[in-house]
């Protein structure tokens, strides 16, 4: 069925476009969490002159572990 007026959503369309905000909001802010995370470990890793990347690898998995946390917390919600 189309609106009378294009402008007015239903409830159920407006849920959907706030769950869909919701999550693509999630996914950037891992993907920014791991960004950061990768970055702090190699310019780490660089400055202690680290030959493998542990800081590196240590922060990437805090990251992921953390991402993964927030997200089960706000679907939980």
């Amino acid at each position: 069925m189309i609106p009378d007026n294009p402008r007015e959503t239903s409830d159920t369309e407006k849920g959907k476009l706030q769950s869909y905000l919701k999550y693509s909001g999630l996914a950037f802010q891992m993907l920014m969490v791991l960004g950061i995370a990768a970055y702090a470990g190699m310019r780490l890793d660089a400055y202690l002159g680290n030959k493998n990347p542990w800081f590196t690898i240590a922060f990437m998995l805090l990251g992921v572990i953390g991402s993964i946390y927030k997200i089960i917390i706000s679907v939980m919600k």
